[in-house]
C-alpha cells in the first residue's frame, strides 16, 4: 500500500492535486529508458518515440481522437494559449472579435483581451452557464473563433456545450473547448473543434493536452516549431508523458466510482456551508463537476477563513480558481452576479492520492460553523 504524501490527509484544495502513485511510479523509471530525443535516428531516440507515439494513443483513444490529432504541450496554459494563437492565425482574414463565455479561465481571458480585436465575453446566468441567447447573438459568420469551456473551474458549472457547438457550426465558426477542470473527472466532451486538457486534472504530471480535430483550420507557429507538428514551442518530456498517460488508464478505470464518492462529499459541503447564516452556496446544484464546490460568508474575508481551516490541518482556497496568486475577487462570481466577499473553493482531490479526503470533509462540515462564527465574532458581528 502507498503511503499518502505529507500534507495529503487534509487536502481539500487539489489544484493540481498529488500525483497518482502509479503515475509517478512510470515517472521515475522512464528516466532510465526514455531519456532520449525522440526525434534523434540512433536507438535511444527511436525507442523514446516509439514511447512517446504509445503515451499519443493512450490518450487519444480516451478522448475518441485520432493519435495525429493530439499534441503534447509543457502546461495546460500553453497547450490552452497554442490553440487560441493557431486558431487565431488560421482564421486571420476575419476581422470581428472572437467569442467566449465572461467565465473563462484567466489565461485564455488575458490573451484574448490583449488582441487587435479583444473578443466579445457573453455573459453568464446565475449558475454561472453561459446565455445561449446571448452566445447565439454574438457569434455570426465573420466570428474567427470562440472559445467555451466544458465546466467552470470554480464553481463546477457544466457549460451548454452542445446548444453552444450547434450554434458555432451553423455559421461554420470553429470552437474551442477548455476541459482542464473536467477530464478525468466527467464525461470526455465530444462538442468541439479545439480541446485543451491538462494531466494534472487526472492525477498526471504537468502536461498540457491539445487536440485539433482534423478540418479545423490553423496554421502553425511561425517561425516553424520542431516540436509537435510545430504546435507546440517546446519539446515534450517523454517521461512526463507516458506518466500522464498511465494516471489516464488508471483514472479512467476508478472513474465511475470515484464521481460517485466525489458527488456524495460535494453534496454534503453544499448542504453544511448552507445551513449557516448568510453563506451563498454558488454554482448549478445537480449539473455540476462531481468533485468542486464554492461558497462565499458574508462579512468575512476568503483568506481568513482559509487561514482559520488551515489551524485545523484542513487546506482549501479562496479567490478566482485561476489567479488565485493575486488574491483579487473572483471574475467568475462577479460574472455570475454572485456574492465575492468570503470566497471559499473546494477541489477534492482523487481518492487515489488522498484516502482521508471523506474523513477531511467531515472535518470541515463540522468545523465551519465555529470558524464562520469566530471569524465573525473577531469583527463585532454575533446576531445573524
Amino acid at each position: 500500500m502507498t503511503t499518502p504524501a505529507s500534507g495529503v490527509d487534509g487536502l481539500l484544495d487539489a489544484t493540481p492535486g498529488p500525483l497518482l502513485p502509479q503515475a509517478l511510479q512510470t515517472l521515475v523509471a522512464a528516466q532510465d529508458m526514455a531519456w532520449a530525443d525522440p526525434s534523434s535516428r540512433h536507438a535511444a531516440g527511436r525507442r523514446s518515440r516509439s514511447l512517446i507515439d504509445r503515451a499519443r494513443s493512450v490518450l487519444a483513444e480516451g478522448l475518441d481522437v485520432r493519435p495525429d490529432e493530439v499534441s503534447f504541450h509543457a502546461s495546460g496554459d500553453q497547450a490552452a494559449r497554442a490553440g487560441l494563437a493557431l486558431l487565431a492565425r488560421g482564421r486571420r482574414r476575419l476581422t470581428a472579435p472572437p467569442v467566449a463565455s465572461a467565465v473563462e479561465h484567466s489565461a485564455l481571458l488575458r490573451w484574448l483581451r490583449a488582441g487587435d480585436t479583444p473578443a466579445t465575453e457573453v455573459a453568464v446566468g446565475p449558475t454561472g452557464a453561459v446565455d445561449v441567447a446571448a452566445w447565439d447573438d454574438a457569434i455570426g459568420g465573420g466570428t474567427p473563433f470562440a472559445v467555451l469551456q466544458a465546466a467552470n473551474q470554480e464553481v463546477g458549472t457544466r457549460q451548454p456545450l452542445a446548444a453552444a457547438r450547434a450554434v458555432t457550426r451553423e455559421h461554420d465558426v470553429p470552437l474551442l473547448v477548455d476541459a482542464r477542470a473536467t477530464l478525468g473527472r466527467d464525461d470526455v466532451p465530444g462538442d468541439f473543434d479545439v480541446l485543451v486538457g491538462d494531466a494534472t486534472s487526472w492525477g498526471g504530471p504537468r502536461l498540457g493536452v491539445l487536440v485539433v480535430r482534423t478540418g479545423t483550420r490553423v496554421a502553425p507557429h511561425h517561425p516553424p516549431s520542431p516540436h509537435e507538428g510545430g504546435l507546440a514551442l517546446d519539446p515534450v518530456d517523454v517521461p512526463t508523458a507516458l506518466a500522464a498517460a498511465e494516471a489516464w488508464q488508471q483514472t479512467a478505470a476508478a472513474r465511475p466510482a470515484e464521481e460517485a464518492s466525489a458527488r456524495h462529499l460535494v453534496a454534503r459541503i453544499r448542504e453544511a456551508a448552507g445551513a449557516i447564516p448568510q453563506v451563498d452556496v454558488v454554482g448549478d446544484p445537480d449539473d455540476r463537476l462531481p468533485h468542486v464546490c464554492t461558497f462565499s460568508v458574508l462579512y468575512v474575508d476568503g483568506e481568513t477563513i482559509v487561514d482559520e481551516l488551515a489551524r485545523r490541518d484542513l487546506s482549501v482556497a479562496s479567490g478566482s480558481a485561476c489567479t488565485a496568486d493575486t488574491l483579487e475577487p473572483s471574475h467568475v462570481l462577479a460574472a455570475m452576479g454572485a456574492l465575492t466577499q468570503g470566497n471559499v473553493r473546494i477541489t477534492l482531490p482523487l481518492a487515489a492520492v488522498s484516502p482521508a479526503r471523506e474523513a477531511a470533509v467531515e472535518r470541515l462540515c463540522a468545523a465551519l460553523p465555529e470558524v464562520v462564527a469566530d471569524c465573525r465574532a473577531r469583527l463585532g458581528i454575533t446576531d445573524l
